[in-house]
């Protein structure tokens, strides 16, 4: 058995996006469907995945993101390997437009599981990844969101929760490749005006991305801060451990505890070792899809 499952954001995705973020997961996941297919590993599938969305400004992710408070565009990524629990992640990078990637460095390249900031950008360069302009990473219509919340900070009509209530476009994806090896990541550009060097969710192992290869892979999209008090993504595996919940009870029971226990909101994908899938989300609307060895084609949902 083999499997892909890919998201888009969770949040109240306006019926003008629904093709974009439909197009976008498409080709996303059916790229990673063909490498899957051709024999490629988990882990170079899910950066492959994942390099497609940051590349897709539709997306909170890469190209396209938000900007920070500072008028600025940082991103965070993490990818796990759910056979060796190496893991790679990075937090409040500039200049990259692929993260998930330098992500990836730190997991093979390094001792370490993150680097944040300046030491990720040294990082970078020492491994060799490409950097971008800050121009290459904006959008006219992110610089024009930034323009809005300033003038309504101005006036007062502004909080910190309106920022995390707005669009929240974050990409994962989490593959089972032919040798059985799950591996799951995840990467974004933050909320709109977030404090600089804030990190949310993402990058953070056990909270928006984790995998363990005797269970599920688990990647996660919404509210970050939430998120992390309810250390999602490892939750959602713990209830397929202890209770032999599968990967779609097991999600909707994590999103029904990120209600209950931290007012959050979001979603998550799950990709069991066996390849059962899992997807739930307490959004308005939530862009994803997937495709097993046992499916007869991929689906695709927003």
């Amino acid at each position: 058995m083999i499997g892909l499952i890919v998201h888009g954001g969770a949040w109240d995705i306006p019926d003008d996006l629904v093709e974009g973020h439909r197009n976008g997961v498409a080709a996303a996941l059916l790229l990673g469907w063909r490498l899957l297919q051709d024999g490629a590993s988990a882990a170079d599938v899910v950066e492959s995945v994942i390099r497609v969305l940051e590349d897709d400004p539709t997306f909170d992710a890469g190209r396209g993101s938000f900007l920070n408070a500072a008028g600025e565009i940082e991103l965070d990524a993490a990818i796990m390997n759910g056979r060796t629990f190496r893991a790679g992640a990075v937090g409040a990078v500039q200049n990259i437009l692929h993260p998930i990637s330098l992500a990836r460095k730190v997991m093979d390249e390094s001792e370490h599981v993150m680097l944040v900031g300046e030491g990720a950008a040294r990082f970078a360069r020492e491994c060799g990844i490409e950097q971008c302009s800050p121009e290459e990473l904006l959008t006219g219509r992110e610089l024009e969101r930034w323009e809005r919340i300033r003038s309504a900070k101005k006036k007062g009509k502004f909080s910190a929760r309106d920022a995390f209530r707005r669009p929240s476009g974050t990409v994962g994806a989490v593959a089972l490749d032919t040798t059985g090896l799950l591996t799951a990541g995840t990467s974004t550009g933050g909320t709109p005006d977030k404090y600089p060097g804030r990190i949310g969710d993402s990058p953070l192992i056990g909270c928006g991305t984790y995998a363990d290869g005797r269970i599920a892979g688990v990647s996660a999209t919404g509210w970050g801060e939430a998120i992390i008090k309810v250390v999602l993504a490892k939750s959602i595996l713990d209830l397929m451990d202890h209770r032999g919940s599968p990967p779609q009870d097991a999600a909707a029971e994590g999103i029904r505890l990120l209600r209950e226990k931290a007012d959050g909101f979001g979603g998550v994908i799950v990709l069991g070792r066996n390849g059962d899938t899992g997807c739930a989300f307490n959004t308005p609307r939530m862009a994803r899809g997937y495709v097993t060895s046992a499916m007869v084609a991929p689906v695709v949902l927003v």
